[in-house]
């Protein structure tokens, strides 16, 4: 990234935010944890131990959900549900989904995860049909 904020909201645009600084990391994950948040085959978030987030909007409707007895947590819009930034300054520590940006980033996954846990569906996924747009 360069030293322009990168920026993003959240689907319906009640919250928007920049990031200022580097993403060290950027995993795709396919826990049952993350997909049940992703409702995908995996989460895409970029990590941090540096970067700061300010809110631009909105920090009113971001609401977080942690799921007892573990470290994982989502944070989204209670308006769109949209998932949204989490920063942990206490244990330095920001993850952004990669879908809640705006901007271009310049760090690709570095790998994906939890791919013990994957989806039984998502394998062979690069042999399927690929549509620009909508199915006709």
């Amino acid at each position: 990234m360069d030293s322009n904020p990168t920026t993003g909201q959240c689907l319906c645009g009640v919250v928007k935010f920049h990031i200022s600084g580097e993403f060290e990391s950027f995993f795709l994950c396919h826990c049952s944890r993350c997909r049940k948040d992703s409702g995908s085959a995996h989460s895409a978030n970029l990590f941090s131990s540096t970067a700061k987030i300010t809110w631009v909007s909105g920090e009113a409707n971001i609401k977080t959900f942690h799921l007892p007895g573990t470290r994982h947590m989502k944070s989204f819009c209670s308006d769109c549900g949209s998932a949204l930034p989490i920063s942990q300054p206490e244990v330095g520590l920001l993850a952004v989904p990669a879908g809640s940006l705006d901007c271009q980033i310049d760090i690709l996954p570095n790998a994906h995860i939890c791919c013990s846990s994957r989806a039984n569906w998502d394998e062979g996924l690069a042999s399927i049909e690929r549509i620009d747009g909508l199915p006709g």
